[in-house]
């Protein structure tokens, strides 16, 4: 494998992507439990709610930052290693992206600041719409950015003149034919492996006894989320897989390492892809139940690689294994969610230790899942940028080999040490637990007077 500047760009792309995606898909979820949070205070003027809400903003506020950061250098990389797909389809990708900045970072900006240190400073009423305002803005980031990513995966809405892309309708290129699965798809892994990371930390409270109150509270929350986003993501998965088959065929042969166009295609659970030899070792399949799956019928036909030339296929090794670890990871979670449900039934959710120790283990799986799940969707759209129309190798930018090689190493220096950093605060704060003497809140009826007199009692 050649290190050029293509090799070397595409692998400084997708270490800041995959790098940054955690973030935000954290930012997402945790943003919308402290919605939740806030809500179920002021309802019920509980003041564990209250001191939930402190606890959770906090590591809310850090993955916000650190996905800022991370988040910056993206939009440069267009420019600096991919000038050529920027000058070709820059009509498309530019004023999306430049959407996203304005409707999306804007108002979680303007809003940030009072959800974080507003509760003492102005109304309740004003600080919650704040919150919910900071929420809606990661649901809208991530639209804007998922309308750019579709629309280079499906694109729609376009004419290309001289071999630049020119919108012909702003609808149908952002509504293209993946978006809406897309989005849905996102959203919900963003809830599922917010809600594990969420139910990790409340495991280990309660594995070591402490803020036991605390715990309980957001690990019944987390577990409740985790049980109803768990099978809702099989069944979006499903409906994403059937869209996949219709607009990138070749992406789903390799998901699912068909090399022949087939009939009654097996369901591949195990394989060695071999490219080379344009076929699998070590195959363990199910007879016909791949095509039940992909197409809902036992004999119906999926197309193998074999329908486009070698130079036109997509990693299927890379493919073919991130797409069983995702789709591992999901029915694991499938499973955590159903037993929580049984143990909630039965009274044990509290005090079975042997499942806070498979949630704690399996707290990171979620992000894991996501990053395997990125991989698929862009190494399975390779060699395109813009699938079917421009080829990764004609999108780079003319720079040398060694200047994108520097880049990357300081990107890696760089990043890693705002990993440790991320980490470490993380873990302090986990270890330093709720902040349940809280600062008096401004409080305008009696539930909220005895909320607050509750969190100060303690």
């Amino acid at each position: 494998m050649s290190l050029d500047a293509l090799f070397l760009s595409r692998l400084q792309f997708a270490f800041t992507v995959a790098y940054h995606i955690v973030f935000p898909a954290m930012t997402i979820g945790l943003a919308a439990f402290c919605v939740v949070l806030e809500w179920r205070w002021i309802r019920t003027g509980n003041a564990i709610y209250l001191a939930l809400y402190r606890f959770w903003s906090k590591l809310f506020a850090l993955a916000f930052g650190v996905g800022v950061v991370t988040g910056l250098v993206m939009a440069y990389e267009f420019g600096t290693n991919w000038s050529r797909f920027s000058a070709a389809a820059g009509n498309v990708i530019g004023p999306l992206m430049g959407y996203e900045v304005l409707s999306a970072f804007f108002l979680e900006a303007g809003f940030l600041g009072i959800m974080l240190f507003g509760l003492e400073r102005v109304g309740q009423r004003l600080h919650f719409f704040a919150t919910c305002m900071v929420s809606l803005g990661t649901l809208i980031s991530m639209s804007w950015i998922l309308a750019v990513n579709s629309w280079m995966q499906t694109p729609a809405g376009h004419e290309i003149i001289a071999g630049v892309f020119y919108v012909t309708s702003w609808w149908e290129a952002i509504f293209n034919p993946s978006f809406p699965y897309r989005f849905l798809h996102m959203g919900i892994a963003a809830f599922l492996a917010s809600a594990m990371v969420v139910a990790g930390v409340s495991a280990w409270y309660l594995l070591h006894a402490r803020h036991l109150e605390f715990a309980s509270r957001s690990f019944s929350l987390a577990m409740g989320m985790v049980a109803v986003t768990a099978p809702l993501q099989v069944l979006v998965g499903d409906f994403h897989g059937l869209n996949t088959l219709e607009h990138q065929p070749m992406k789903v042969a390799a998901m699912e390492g068909l090399w022949e166009t087939t009939e009654g295609m097996h369901l591949v659970l195990f394989a060695i892809p071999d490219q080379a030899a344009q076929t699998n070792h070590f195959q363990i399949s199910i007879p016909k139940l791949g095509s039940m799956i992909l197409t809902h019928h036992w004999d119906g036909e999926v197309k193998g690689l074999n329908e486009v030339s070698v130079a036109d296929q997509p990693p299927v090794a890379l493919v073919f294994y991130s797409f069983r670890v995702m789709v591992g990871i999901g029915f694991l979670l499938l499973a955590i969610g159903v037993i929580s449900l049984w143990l909630r039934y039965k009274g044990r959710l509290y005090d079975t230790r042997w499942f806070h120790q498979l949630v704690l283990v399996s707290s990171p799986l979620g992000l894991v899942a996501i990053l395997a799940g990125w991989i698929v969707t862009e190494c399975g759209r390779q060699p395109w940028t813009v699938y079917g129309l421009m080829r990764t190798a004609d999108s780079v930018s003319p720079v040398a080999a060694g200047a994108v090689a520097t880049s990357l190493t300081l990107f890696v220096v760089v990043y890693g040490v705002l990993l440790f950093a991320f980490l470490l605060y993380f873990r302090r704060a986990i270890a330093l637990g709720p902040a349940l003497e809280a600062e008096p809140v401004p409080v305008h009826d009696e539930r909220q007077r005895a909320a607050a007199d509750a969190v100060a009692g303690h």
